[in-house]
């Protein structure tokens, strides 16, 4: 028979065991759960990891998205300079302001896809404005410089039609290359700015063919 005493003693003795093992059995248990989700996690990430963007986190790009940048940089650019061009030698009012809302427009998105491709790791246009003109590189609407030429030259009435025609065009290639990345892009940052750009371009069309109509 057991005293009053030894079986205290005994169930004091079988507790401190147990608890003994409980604290062995969670500490090996939560070292090996810690060191095998760390290995998962790092071989997942090694063998599927996406190209991310650290413009937008967690946002990955594809090719499109690159191609996108490094074409409509300098297809911006040359609308900029076009703009630019109309300051002095437009003589139309509706022409001036519509030129002073592209270059307002298109100078902060230059900047912001220049950020992309420069986080993205990706090379900027070689040359601007001057490597894309009058060469065929896919891009839509875009100046050859014989062209450029004939409207830093014009001035008055004659300007301002050549600006708005070539405009016209200028933008409905801009509208082809941005329906052509909310297609094929993957980047939201990248397929919203295509977007904007569409819905902006396609407004000043409208309002430079009824320019043109008047003109």
């Amino acid at each position: 028979m057991f005293t009053q005493q030894s079986i205290v003693k005994r169930l004091s003795t079988a507790a401190a065991a147990g608890t003994s093992a409980l604290v062995l059995l969670t500490a090996c248990g939560g070292g090996g759960d810690s060191s095998m989700a760390g290995h998962d996690m790092s071989t997942t990430s090694s063998a599927a990891a996406p190209t991310i963007s650290t413009t937008q986190p967690g946002a990955s790009f594809n090719d499109a998205d690159v191609m996108f940048a490094q074409m409509m940089i300098p297809h911006h650019q040359q609308a900029v300079e076009m703009a630019e061009l109309a300051e002095t030698r437009a003589s139309d009012k509706e022409i001036k302001e519509l030129a002073a809302k592209i270059k307002a427009a298109q100078d902060p998105e230059i900047e912001t896809m220049q950020g992309w491709l420069q986080d993205w790791g990706k090379p900027m246009p070689t040359d601007g404005v001057n490597d894309m003109q009058g060469m065929d590189h896919g891009m839509p609407g875009m100046m050859p410089a014989g062209d450029m030429k004939k409207l830093e030259a014009a001035k008055g009435a004659a300007f301002d039609k050549m600006f708005v025609q070539m405009m016209v065009s200028h933008h409905n290639g801009a509208i082809e290359m941005a329906k052509t990345e909310q297609a094929q892009g993957v980047n939201p940052a990248a397929k919203e700015l295509a977007k904007t750009i569409e819905t902006a371009q396609q407004a000043e069309v409208e309002q430079m063919q009824k320019i043109l109509d008047r003109l």
